[in-house]
């Protein structure tokens, strides 16, 4: 049904509605109905679809809103982590199979420096790593909570027993004996949640990754002895 008006007979308003009618609207628009009655149903509808409108605009920009407020004020700041100590007492290379026995411990800070926000550690396995290669098994940290602005210290021992490693790594220790310097990785990898309020977040990956640094200095035999140089600041990643 298309949109009629009798121009002679009815007010400009009702010209000036008619013709934007033919252009704007379509006829179901006009409840079925012609001339001006068509203008006014048309020109109801039209103003009820336009508050409809603002009000669903208006909901979703205020939701918005307070997910972006609630994001800001509670963002939480990943962990921070600090090597404070490391200890090698032993870390032997057999040349003829190319096997790598490692016992150390090493002592790692954690500083939770969020104001409202607790971190669940679901996870936590620490090793060592030298030249990219794993040459300690994974010591698993007991799950714990970790509250707001909260420190944490653990002095996990590192063990690897006969780990076959990659024949380069023997040519590697070799330059670094030579240098004076060792650097190993005390890696950590784990699993955490974010708790906020009564409200605890899904899980998240945590890696971390500590350089430590060795000097060699012999020993009264004669023997090589790793001496730990300083602490340093862990890289973590969420």
């Amino acid at each position: 049904m298309g949109v009629g008006c009798d121009h002679h007979h009815h007010h400009h308003h009702h010209h000036d509605c008619c013709d934007y009618l033919r252009i704007k609207c379509y006829s179901i628009l006009c409840c079925g109905r012609l001339g001006d009655d068509c203008c006014d149903c048309c020109e109801e509808r039209h103003r009820r679809l336009i508050i409809a409108a603002r009000i669903v605009g208006g909901i979703l920009f205020l939701v918005g809103l307070t997910i972006l407020i609630v994001w800001l004020v509670l963002r939480p700041t990943k962990p921070t982590f600090y090597l404070r100590d490391a200890t090698v007492f032993q870390f032997n290379l057999s040349l003829s199979d190319n096997l790598l026995a490692t016992v150390a411990q090493a002592t790692v800070a954690s500083h939770n420096s969020n104001g409202r926000i607790g971190v669940y550690y679901d996870r936590l396995d620490v090793f060592a790593t030298y030249q990219d290669q794993q040459i300690t098994v994974a010591t698993a940290i007991p799950p714990f909570y970790q509250g707001h602005e909260d420190n944490n210290v653990w002095s996990p021992y590192l063990v690897g027993t006969s780990v076959p490693v990659a024949p380069y790594l023997c040519s590697a220790l070799q330059q670094d004996e030579t240098a004076g310097l060792l650097l190993l990785y005390v890696k950590m990898d784990g699993r955490i949640r974010w708790k906020v309020g009564s409200w605890t977040s899904r899980h998240y990956r945590l890696e971390v990754s500590c350089p430590a640094f060795f000097s060699f200095t012999d020993s009264s035999a004669g023997v090589p002895v790793l001496r730990f140089l300083h602490g340093t600041s862990c890289s973590a990643s969420v």
